[in-house]
C-alpha cells in the first residue's frame, strides 16, 4: 500500500490510526530521503540506469536460484519442468543484464518505448470509439503515452543510456512526496485531548 492509499483508508475510517501519528516524523524523513535520491537519480540518470539494470540482474539471478532449487527439491511434482525452465530463463536474463548492462538497458528501453506507444494508441482508439465517462482524460493519457514512446524511440539507442534512470528517479521523487504528504496529513490531524 502506498502513501496515497493509506491516507484514503485513514480518511474513510475517521482519521489516521494512532500508529501513523506516532511515526509521522519518520514518514516525513523517509519521504524527504526518497525525494533526494529521486532528484539525484534524475540528475545522474546514466548512473541510475546502470545501477537499476545491475540490481535487476542480481534479483533475477537470485530468483533463478530459488526457482531451480524449488524445482529440484520437488522433482516428483508435475510443475517440475515449468519451474526448471523458468529458473533457466531467469538465469540467462540475469547473467545478460550483469555482463552486458548497456545492451540490457537498451533492450529494456526499446521495450518501454514500444509499450508506451502501443498502449497510448489503444487508449486513444478506445476512448474515441467508446466515449465513456471521463474519456477525454483517457484520450489525453493516450496522447502523452504515444508522445513519450515516440520520443524515446526516436532517440534510441542513445535513450537507452538514461531513460530507465530517469523513470526510476521520477518514481522515487513522487513516491517520496506522497510519503511526506502522508506524514504531514497525519501530523496535522492530531486532535488535542480535553483535560478531565
Amino acid at each position: 500500500m502506498n502513501a496515497t492509499s493509506t491516507v484514503a483508508v485513514a480518511k474513510r475510517s475517521g482519521g489516521p490510526p494512532e500508529c501513523l501519528r506516532e511515526i509521522s516524523g519518520f514518514l516525513i524523513g523517509m519521504g524527504v530521503a526518497l525525494m533526494i535520491l529521486g532528484t539525484a537519480a534524475i540528475g545522474s540518470s546514466f548512473v541510475a540506469t546502470f545501477a537499476t539494470v545491475l540490481v535487476f540482474g542480481i534479483l533475477l539471478l537470485l530468483g533463478a536460484i530459488f526457482q531451480v532449487v524449488t524445482a529440484l527439491w520437488g522433482r516428483g511434482w508435475r510443475g517440475f519442468v515449468l519451474h526448471l525452465l523458468a529458473g533457466v530463463l531467469y538465469l540467462i536474463a540475469g547473467l545478460f543484464m550483469i555482463e552486458s548492462p548497456v545492451g540490457a538497458a537498451m533492450s529494456l528501453t526499446f521495450l518501454v518505448a514500444a509499450c508506451l506507444f502501443v498502449g497510448g494508441i489503444l487508449r486513444i482508439g478506445l476512448s474515441v470509439a467508446e466515449r465513456f465517462e471521463g474519456w477525454g482524460w483517457v484520450l489525453l493519457n493516450g496522447v502523452v503515452s504515444v508522445m513519450l514512446g515516440a520520443g524515446i524511440w526516436r532517440q534510441w539507442p542513445l535513450s537507452g543510456l538514461w531513460v530507465i534512470g530517469l523513470f526510476v528517479g521520477i518514481e522515487m521523487l513522487f513516491g517520496g512526496l506522497s510519503w511526506v504528504m502522508l506524514g504531514l496529513a497525519v501530523r496535522a490531524d492530531v486532535r488535542p485531548t480535553m483535560p478531565t
